[in-house]
């Protein structure tokens, strides 16, 4: 990528906002309104930004708002689409009377990012260790647990503060539902949810939505947080290697990203979770992420557009996942992506 498009998008990353991008289409202009995932804002903001090289007569306003509102106005029917790393439930797709596709656009990893000026450079975090800081029985970084699978590092004695999500966050989601499958305190305390009951402490503090964690965390000394891949990535934040189900420490990459995704079938529904994968390069906290749409739009146009802009980020827009730190989607789950685009009229 050129040094314009990286600064491009670095600025998307602060501002997690609103895009409005122009697109294309023949004839009258075509607008679509979108909202939820911050997960995968800068790859979506760049596949639309291509997009509408193509096609400069479709506008598309995607807002960044976080996976919970974004369900919340698609159900409200405010948006024509939504994305939410968390999909949608059965009970959430029951209030939507024209039906519900959901579609997994790309997958990626959520990371713990963190700042610690005079620790080890590749720190590693056992899943005792890493689900008790997030417990907040952990506290400092200089406790045993962490010092154990770090035996070459001074840590320093100092607080550790937990950045964690403030709004209903899909990131969430999908990080306390692998804290519960890896620690059964976690699963009969807070557990599962877009929004949790988190540890009541002053070294907990919330920030909205995925380039807000990574800023807060970036700002604070001892601080740590879980972010995606790609925004820690851009932001050259230092990850933590973490143990995986098989014992193994394992880097945030691409590579053991796609090691994760490897073994898992999508379901009929699309909806396939990989709370702590197995294999022994693979990355512990992996998850797709997916778009939603109405199964029937009144105007047959706007449906068509939705179809041939889905079709280009599944195709040609899946070039550029890895470049973004996203995992390219396996071929198998493109071509079922593609036929169930057919569901949306």
């Amino acid at each position: 990528m050129n040094v314009g498009c990286m600064r491009y998008l670095a600025a998307l990353l602060v501002l997690g906002g609103v895009l409005t991008a122009s697109f294309g289409w023949a004839g009258e202009a075509v607008r679509l309104k979108g909202s939820g995932a911050s997960f995968p804002f800068p790859l979506y903001s760049f596949w639309f930004k291509e997009y509408s090289k193509i096609h400069p007569n479709v506008i598309i306003d995607y807002q960044a708002k976080g996976s919970g509102a974004g369900i919340r106005d698609f159900i409200n029917k405010t948006v024509d689409f939504a994305a939410s790393d968390a999909a949608m439930t059965d009970e959430e797709m029951k209030q939507v009377e024209v039906g519900v596709q959901l579609i997994p656009m790309t997958a990626g990893s959520i990371v713990l990012a963190y700042n610690l000026r005079d620790g080890p450079k590749e720190l590693k975090l056992s899943r005792e260790a890493y689900s008790s800081i997030f417990l907040g029985r952990v506290s400092k970084w200089n406790d045993p647990l962490i010092a154990k699978a770090n035996p070459d590092a001074k840590m320093p004695d100092l607080d550790i503060t937990v950045v964690r999500r403030a709004d209903s966050s899909g990131t969430t989601f999908v990080f306390t539902q692998h804290l519960s499958a890896i620690n059964q305190a976690w699963k009969d305390g807070p557990g599962t949810g877009t929004t949790v009951n988190w540890p009541s402490s002053d070294k907990f503090i919330a920030s909205p939505q995925n380039a807000g964690v990574a800023a807060t965390i970036k700002q604070t000394p001892g601080a740590i947080g879980y972010v995606e891949y790609g925004y820690a990535e851009q932001g050259k934040m230092p990850m933590a290697w973490l143990e995986n189900k098989a014992g193994k420490f394992v880097k945030p990459s691409l590579e053991s990203g796609e090691a994760a995704l490897a073994a898992v079938e999508l379901p009929p529904d699309l909806r396939a979770w990989l709370p702590d994968p197995s294999g022994a390069e693979a990355y512990p906290i992996v998850t797709y992420t997916w778009m939603i749409f109405y199964k029937k739009y009144d105007d047959p146009k706007k449906a068509e557009v939705i179809r041939d802009v889905v079709k280009f980020c599944l195709t040609d827009g899946q070039k550029a996942s890895g470049k973004l730190g996203f995992i390219p989607l396996p071929a198998h789950v493109v071509e079922t992506n593609l036929k169930e685009l057919n569901n949306i009229q």
